[in-house]
């Protein structure tokens, strides 16, 4: 009812000014990896914000966490990456894609063309994040990058193929744990 959505407005964006503060505060971290994932985390909080009222501002939101893994890639592109993981990241990516992204992407362009091109351009941005954070090897980036790409896979089949309501808990946990994660493999 009220009271959950209420709670989701303070709770989400909350959420990420205490994990940004969080990523901030570590210590013994590569500093310029650290700056920007501090960097992804406050996009992340604009996207939350632009999202708390998706229908007027689901692009700005978007756009906002298409900035904030662009902001990952380069993090994890200062650390070192191996081939392998590398490999390992696009065949996983490569099968979401196939599986889920076919359809969200047909969803879209059938339902509402306008958005075809920034929903594109978003999946393969948190493509590439994933890809890169499984070259580091790191099974919290890892993690980490699989649920964001999870939950964001959540909203948009809710959003464009077959909405459910457990999506909304599942977007919001898969979330928050995968930042968590992203986070986390700095140390």
């Amino acid at each position: 009812g009220e009271g959950r959505v209420a709670l989701e407005f303070v709770a989400k964006p909350l959420t990420l000014v205490f994990l940004t503060a969080a990523c901030a505060s570590l210590d013994g971290v590569d500093p310029t990896a650290q700056a920007w994932f501090v960097v992804a985390l406050v996009f992340g909080l604009a996207g939350d914000v632009f999202l708390l009222v998706p229908d007027r501002f689901f692009v700005a939101g978007l756009a906002a966490f298409l900035v904030g893994h662009l902001a990952y890639v380069v993090g994890f592109l200062v650390q070192p990456l191996e081939v392998v993981g590398l490999a390992a990241g696009a065949v996983l990516v490569g099968v979401g894609l196939a599986v889920v992204g076919r359809r969200i992407v047909a969803a879209v362009r059938a339902e509402e063309p306008a958005l075809f091109a920034p929903v594109a351009a978003y999946i393969a941005v948190i493509s590439v994040m994933v890809v890169a954070a499984f070259g580091s090897l790191v099974p919290a980036a890892m993690v980490g990058a699989v649920l964001f790409f999870a939950s964001d896979a959540l909203i948009a089949w809710s959003k464009f193929v077959d909405p459910h309501p457990w999506m909304r808990l599942g977007i919001i946990t898969t979330y928050h744990v995968g930042q968590l994660g992203l986070v986390l493999s700095l140390l």
